[in-house]
This record gives C-alpha cells, structure tokens and sequence, in this order.
C-alpha cells in the first residue's frame, strides 16, 4: 500500500513539473521550464501605452528552430559612427525647466541626461529665438534704420535669462553632450526686408554676417559650453514661419566658401559646418552646394527634416558624397495626434529610417511644452507638443520621451550601425557600442501580434511584439 502512495505522489510531481508555468504561492507565474533563456534584455513600448519602454521581467528565450521571419545581424559591415540622440532645447523649453523648483528640475534632468537612465546626448539649439521662443530676438536688435557692421553691440544676455543656465546643468549631468545651433533669422537690419519674417540676408552682409556665427560660438565658449556644430539657416524654403529667413543654395554656397567657412578658419573654430536643414522631398540643395568644390571644403555634412519627402531619400545625398556625414535634427509631434500613430510613425522612420539611411543623429522637436503649449512666438507653432509637458513641477512623459528613450539609453556616442536584413512588417535597425554590446530595435509595423527571431554569430534569440509595438533588445 506504501509503494502505491509513493507512485502516485511521484506521477503528481511529474506532472506539476512539467506544466507550462508554475505558480510561487504568491499569484505569480514563473517562466516556462522548458525554454532555456538568453542574457538578452527587452525594453518595450506598447501602442496601447501598458508597457512605456519597460524592462521585461525575464530575459529573451534563446532561439528554437521555426518558420517565423528571422532579422540576420552581421557585425562585420558596419555604417556611420553614432553622435546621438535627443531633442531641441528651445527658449521656450529651457523657461519652463528653468522656472521648477531646483530639486524638481534637477530630477527631471537628471533622468532624461545621466547616462543610466534616458541618456539623451545630443541637443539643438536656437541662435537667437526660435518660433517656440517667448519673443522674437536676435544677437543684435537694433532701433529702425540703425546698422552695427562691426556687432559692437552683440549680447548673449536673453539666452542667458534661461537656456545657458539650463545647458550647464545638463553639462555638470553630461559633460559629453554635443550641441548643434542653428538660426532661424539674421538681425532684421542685416535683410532685404527688415523683417524677422521671410527676406534673405543682404549681400553687403554676408561677412558680418559670418561673424555674428564667430561671436556667438565665442560667447558660448566663454559660458563654458562648446557648440559642436552649426547649420547655416533653419528651413530656408520655409520663410512663413516667425523668426524666418530665405535662402537659396547659390546664396549659402557663396556664404560658407567666401565668409563663414574663412571666418572659422581665421578664428581657429572647429565647429562644424551643416548644410540645408530643411525637407528629404530636396536633396538637389544641399547637392549642389556640395558640388561647389571652394564650399565642399568647409561643409562637414547635410541636416534633415522630414515634413515632406522620403527618408530614403538621405542615402542619395550619401551615396553622392559618402564623405559628408548626415544628421536628422527635427520631427515635431502634433498634440492631436494619437500616440499609437507617433509611436509608430515617427520609430520606423526617424529612429530606423534615418540612420538606416545614414544619419549620425534623431532629433525631436522639441524637448519641453506645457499644457497651454506656450510659449510661442506671434505666428509660430500652436501645437507643437514636447518630449515631455512641464506645469510647475509637474512632468508628465509624452509619446516623444519615448521614441528617444528607445535608442538614447544604450545607443550611446560612437556606437555604430551595423548590418541587418529589413523588413517592412519589422522594420529594425542594430548597433554595436564601444563597449561591445548589440542593440537592436524592431518596430512592429502591423497590426498583429508578430513572432520572429533574432540571429546573431553570438546568441540569437526567439521573441515577439504586439502590434505597433517598439522593442529595444540590448546583448
């Protein structure tokens, strides 16, 4: 009779150990005992906003033999070097971080800046305002009629109000951070129209104009705070906006080779010099400046926007000129739009579309809004909606924070992008870091739940994402 119980509990053990899951007592479920799991992380963001780039609680099973699509990672071909990823830091954003308590702005900074948490990396900032700014401002704001060729009266003092004080605590955060400037107008006095709408620069000014470049790389210097590159004109074909300024390609030519380009060269300036800053729809502009061999010389590369157009399109400019580096710097979101769309929309074709069309940055604009989405300038975007919403101390994380957190956190500067299969119902894009690691991140572009694998000459792996979902896989 004792034999018979002790067989029977045996066969009960058996069976408990071989279910699909096993309960802890304490409503929890371990993982299947059957699978054998990877050292492979998963950070998920789920359209439906239940998971908001989260560490999943077990690691990735390793890869079994199926007959899903399988992403083939190839660590040998390797693309650009990575500078970052990150948000424009506007006057507007840098006036409500600013105006937190310290405690509360040095927490909010320090989650999207320290390198163990968001890690952003790379900013950009305006020279003098841009459309998100309270007002319209250059460098040097003159009296109607009045003139300064010589910029005796350049001042920094607004952004020093509150985006340069804003900017060293992200610095003391990171001190790696990169910044880009870029100007969305001259000083009214320098234009045909004298307006800080529309016009373009007046050819007696190319050269002071140049200067105001120096000056302002100089006093920024002075602040301790290094502006690693500069675009020449913020959307030149887009002379609406306030501030704005127009400029065709024949005129920024003409301004880098004969004034910028040997401005920074007198000064001894190493911040790089990027073309066009405007749509992928226009890739004949920045083409043909750098055609013009006395301006190519000056140019480290070309800046994107993506309103109009084909990311694709970047990779002419690449495979025209595959010395001159690529940088997305600007994607706004709409505050009424949905998040699922966003999530979607702006992962496969800014966080995978650019850089696998060889950008070394994605930039969103822009980094901070409140809830009123102010402040704006007299005619600039009413509904611009920031990477995060700021009301006094209170932070609410938006769509944006996390399609940058998906990649900022591991994808650190000097990674580089390597090779990998693409698929437009996972559309993915993998890096290698200086340290080693693969990162790997796969937008699911359908509807449906997707079961597919990851194959690396290390370890692969067997997953899935629910439809419209964004995972970022870390080795």
């Amino acid at each position: 009779m004792n034999y018979i119980k002790i067989l029977l509990l045996s066969l009960l053990f058996l069976k408990c150990s071989s279910s699909d899951s096993v309960s802890n007592g304490t409503n929890e479920t371990r993982p299947n005992q059957n699978l054998s799991y990877s050292e492979v992380d998963l950070y998920v963001t789920n359209p439906d906003e239940s998971e908001l780039f989260k560490l999943q609680p077990t690691k990735v099973p390793q890869f079994k033999e199926n007959i899903n699509f399988s992403i083939t990672v190839n660590p040998e071909i390797t693309y650009q070097e990575m500078d970052g990823f990150g948000f424009s830091l506007t006057g507007g954003s840098a006036m409500h971080l600013n105006n937190m308590s310290a405690s509360a702005r040095a927490n909010i900074l320090n989650e999207l800046f320290n390198k163990d948490n968001v890690g952003v990396s790379y900013l950009r900032v305006s020279i003098g305002s841009s459309d998100l700014d309270a007002e319209v401002f250059s460098y040097n704001d003159l009296p109607n009629g009045e003139t300064d060729e010589y910029l005796t009266q350049f001042t920094i003092e607004k952004d020093q109000e509150n985006l340069i004080p804003v900017l060293k605590e992200i610095i003391a955060i990171n001190p790696d951070i990169k910044i880009m400037g870029s100007p969305w107008s001259a000083p009214t006095w320098m234009k045909i129209n004298n307006n800080s709408i529309g016009g373009s620069l007046k050819p007696e000014y190319f050269s002071t104009y140049a200067n105001y470049f120096v000056k302002y790389i100089q006093a920024y210097k002075a602040e301790g705070i290094t502006i690693d590159a500069i675009t020449v004109q913020n959307e030149p074909y887009h002379d609406g906006n306030n501030p704005s300024m127009y400029m065709e390609p024949i005129d920024q030519a003409l301004f880098v080779k004969a004034h910028l380009g040997p401005a920074f060269e007198a000064e001894n300036i190493q911040t790089k010099i990027v073309i066009w800053d405007h749509n992928a729809d226009n890739t004949w502009y920045a083409t043909s400046i750098l055609d013009d061999v006395d301006a190519n010389k000056y140019i480290d590369g070309s800046a994107f926007h993506l309103y109009n157009g084909s990311i694709n399109n970047l990779s002419i400019v690449h495979n025209t000129f595959p010395n001159k580096n690529l940088y997305f710097t600007e994607q706004w979101v709409g505050v009424n739009s949905e998040f699922e769309d966003n999530l979607l929309w702006h992962t496969r074709e800014l966080i995978v579309g650019a850089t696998r069309n060889w950008c070394k940055t994605v930039l969103e604009w822009n980094l901070v809004s409140n809830s009123k989405l102010e402040p704006h300038t007299p005619g600039g975007c009413t509904e611009c909606l920031g990477g995060i919403t700021i009301d006094g101390d209170n932070v609410q994380r938006n769509v944006g924070y996390y399609i940058i957190a998906h990649a900022s956190k591991f994808v650190r500067p000097g990674s580089r992008r390597i090779s990998s299969n693409y698929s437009d119902e996972l559309p993915n894009v993998v890096f290698k870091t200086p340290t080693g690691k693969i990162v790997v991140i796969v937008v699911n572009n359908t509807e449906i739940d997707k079961s597919f694998n990851i194959k690396t000459p290390g370890e692969s792996i067997s997953t899935s994402l629910k439809g419209g979902a964004v995972g970022t896989y870390v080795w």
